[in-house]
């Protein structure tokens, strides 16, 4: 699959959605892609989101395919560009369904066929399992259609522990499980071996691992990944306290730097993550993690460039602000990072790797049948706000109680350790990228001694993901 296609400028825009039935194994970049020039609204991107705005690649004149299952695309009339496909009013109602035994072996039935659809190709599947509900869901099925796939679990600090949790569920069902515990060196240094063979850059917070992931998998003879993304969206995501807070909290308010760098404020990652939240707008706010701030990143540009890349949300407002619910607001909101972000790590640590990578429950027909066949009933519980209903009923057939259904996991990454191991290294860098980010080295400077506080080291990590990708390119006398 090729991410990339030619796109004359300002025309209309088509997303297209990926439809993995088999695993995806893109093909050798072509060489002029690389040759592009890098394009500096999308650098901004990354350094305020994570990810390059769709349809935009890092590429000028380059546009990116949607690498989301969420996603349609039209090309339509006026200022919107974008149609999502998931929208609750297209959900089937019935207030009558219960999760009866026929649902959940339907739904078993379904997600084996998708699984056998999507890892056709693999000999030696592995697993990505974090503990929530979407890998063990995953692992049931797999036990049964693919015996020989083994369950991987990553440990990334000291905020979650789902090894043994996870290890319980492959065993239960009599898969191999395997754990590999973050050094955020190690990972590092495996990422900058393979970070010019990425196709295009994402900065999702969980890329290292991916990367640390699938070198582990690899010397274990593994040729692919099983990756539990893409049902959120039209499953659902519940609104909690802390995220309508956030939202509220979300004001575009632009604050002088050292609003996060006083004393009694810089240590303190509440503070310092409210005041960046402060200054963010609520849909960008959904978006995982902390990032830089719009001042900031003008000042690591020396110019204004962040109005830019916060325009590029504009052709996604009018569906987003469509949403007939705060739980479909946020599904839109999240679909955007989702397409750009959480496809495009594993897409690209795949490519950069010659892995395969496969998402089940991205599987068209599977897709298809919860949206259009299970009742919205069993997908979000309409009382209770309990997501994924069915999924949890289909669990409960192997496993009573489990804390991570409740208490999801996640390919966390060690931000802290990996500014502390390799804060050289990013600081070299930022001055071989000084002609595209000028500003880099002072920031580093400047916040050295606060990479303790996870709030400015998650933006280190933006930086330590981005300065070697394009540094790469500028070796090769491509940017």
């Amino acid at each position: 699959m090729d991410p990339v296609a030619s796109h004359p400028p300002d025309a209309a825009v088509t997303l297209v959605i990926p439809q993995p039935m088999q695993a995806v194994s893109m093909p050798p970049i072509p060489a002029h892609l690389g040759a592009r020039r890098i394009d500096d609204v999308s650098v901004a991107d990354v350094l305020r989101n994570g990810f390059v705005y769709p349809p935009h690649s890092i590429f000028e004149g380059q546009d990116m395919q949607s690498l989301s299952a969420n996603l349609a695309g039209r090309d339509p009339a006026g200022e919107t560009a974008y149609e999502f496909r998931w929208r609750d009013s297209g959900k089937r109602r019935d207030a009558k369904a219960t999760p009866s035994k026929d649902w959940v072996d339907a739904y078993h039935t379904h997600l084996c066929q998708a699984i056998e659809h999507s890892c056709a190709t693999m000999r030696g599947p592995w697993s990505l399992q974090s503990g929530g509900k979407d890998s063990t869901t995953m692992a049931i099925a797999l036990a049964d259609v693919r015996p020989d796939t083994t369950c991987i679990t990553y440990l990334g600090g000291v905020e979650e522990n789902e090894v043994e949790s996870a290890k319980t569920v492959a065993t239960t069902l009599g898969l191999r499980h395997e754990a590999l515990v973050c050094d955020p060196a190690r990972a590092y240094d495996r990422y900058l071996s393979v970070a010019t063979k990425m196709p295009s850059l994402t900065a999702d917070f969980a890329l290292l691992s991916y990367v640390d992931l699938a070198f582990e998998i690899q010397a274990s003879g593994g040729d692919g990944m099983v990756d539990g993304l893409g049902s959120d969206t039209y499953f659902g995501i519940p609104v909690n306290s802390q995220y309508k807070v956030l939202k509220w909290l979300a004001r575009g308010i632009r604050l002088p730097a050292m609003a996060t760098e006083l004393p009694w404020v810089s240590n303190n990652f509440e503070l310092c993550f409210a005041l960046g939240t402060l200054q963010m707008n609520a849909v960008e706010r959904v978006f995982p993690g902390s990032r830089f701030t719009d001042g900031e990143v003008d000042a690591l540009f020396g110019r204004d460039i962040s109005r830019k890349s916060r325009d590029r949300l504009v052709p996604f407002l009018s569906e987003i602000r469509s949403a007939t619910s705060a739980e479909e607001y946020r599904v839109l909101s999240l679909s955007i990072a989702a397409a750009a972000g959480g496809f495009a790590k594993g897409i690209y640590t795949a490519e950069a790797t010659a892995l395969k990578i496969a998402y089940p429950f991205c599987d068209p027909h599977f897709c298809d049948w919860v949206y259009n066949e299970v009742p919205a009933e069993l997908q979000m519980d309409p009382v209770t706000g309990m997501s994924k209903v069915l999924v949890r009923q289909h669990i409960k057939t192997r496993f009573d109680n489990l804390p991570y259904v409740a208490h999801k996991g996640s390919f966390r990454f060690d931000v802290r350790g990996l500014a502390k191991s390799r804060f050289d290294a990013v600081h070299a860098q930022s001055r071989e990228a000084r002609h595209i980010l000028p500003g880099a080295t002072h920031w580093l400077e400047r916040n050295r001694t606060r990479m303790d506080n996870k709030y400015h080291a998650s933006k280190f990590y933006l930086l330590a993901v981005l300065l070697p990708w394009l540094t790469g390119r500028a070796d090769a006398g491509k940017a």
